[in-house]
């Protein structure tokens, strides 16, 4: 995480940014987004829930089939991350903050946090492909081992390509004029929430995280990776209290960069801890001598 010189100018505090964001009805913001978002009377966020519901069925079934084959128990906080992580995503797609992350800036300012950063980083500590591995059978499990070693997964999963998808994408929505034409059309706000969530967890799972990743490179390596995206992050927040994006109201935009801004700085502290306590252990010679969990050579 950056460590700029100055914070950013403070025209609200962070806690009434906050406030900002999750306190105001639909529609009043002046015109600073789109002021409708269902298409022919359907809200197209619903069809998000689909995907969120399988995902959890398929989870709490493969949690099941564990307790069934194996001497121990799935841990239940990484089923409770995995249900919270998708409940935050759920959040963002439908219901009072989605609804105002329509209409409001800040709000959908809020909607990029929960779905970039914070849920994110719930789903990839509750360890999904560590839990397919052991809950699949062993010819299904082979075949996800392959895909994880793919030259595909390599390019995909690597940390800086992961940051372009992630970092590069915000740049692209709140700084030029091709992301405020996404940010007008309505139909459209789905699907880049959900590309924030997606390269959210990928930006995540490059860094972090329980799961096999035979591609990630040493964590000193990693770390020079992600300072830099993570500081980019904050300048973006600056840029955007500095020159908000058109048809946003100056005072609109100052509250939604103090939210990305500071907010977004409590989730990158998380995750920056995640990193340093996963170095850390892998630092202990006696953990580097412990038998390994699951392989992905399976």
């Amino acid at each position: 995480m950056s460590s700029p010189a100055a914070p950013l100018a403070v025209g609200l505090d962070p806690g009434a940014a906050v406030q900002h964001a999750v306190g105001f009805p639909p529609g009043d913001r002046g015109g600073s987004l789109s002021a409708g978002h269902h298409v022919a009377g359907f809200d197209p966020g619903l069809l998000a829930l689909l995907p969120i519901l399988l995902a959890a069925a398929l989870y709490l079934g493969a949690v099941h089939a564990e307790r069934r084959r194996a001497t121990r128990d799935w841990p239940a906080i990484r089923t409770a991350s995995w249900m919270l992580g998708l409940l935050l995503v759920a959040a963002c797609f439908v219901g009072p903050l989605a609804d105002a992350a329509h209409t409001g800036f800040v709000a959908h300012m809020f909607v990029h946090l929960i779905a970039a950063m914070v849920a994110p980083l719930l789903l990839v500590l509750a360890a999904p492909m560590t839990l397919a591995l052991r809950a699949l059978e062993i010819g299904q499990a082979r075949r996800l081992s392959r895909l994880l070693r793919s030259p595909v997964a390599r390019v995909v999963a690597h940390p800086v390509t992961a940051s372009v998808l992630n970092v590069g994408s915000l740049w692209l929505l709140f700084a030029t004029p091709f992301g405020h034409a996404l940010l007008e059309a309505p139909a459209l706000h789905p699907l880049v929430t959900a590309h924030f969530v997606a390269a959210g967890f990928l930006f995540t799972a490059a860094f972090v995280g329980p799961d096999p990743a035979p591609h990630r490179p040493g964590f000193g390596w990693r770390l020079a990776i992600l300072l830099p995206a993570l500081g980019l992050h904050s300048v973006l927040a600056k840029l955007v209290a500095a020159d908000p994006p058109a048809g946003v109201a100056a005072s609109d935009a100052l509250a939604g960069a103090q939210l990305m801004y500071y907010g977004g700085g409590l989730a990158e502290l998380a995750l920056l801890v995640v990193f340093f306590a996963e170095w850390f252990r892998a630092s202990d010679p006696a953990r580097r001598r412990a038998p390994a969990g699951v392989s992905v050579s399976l």
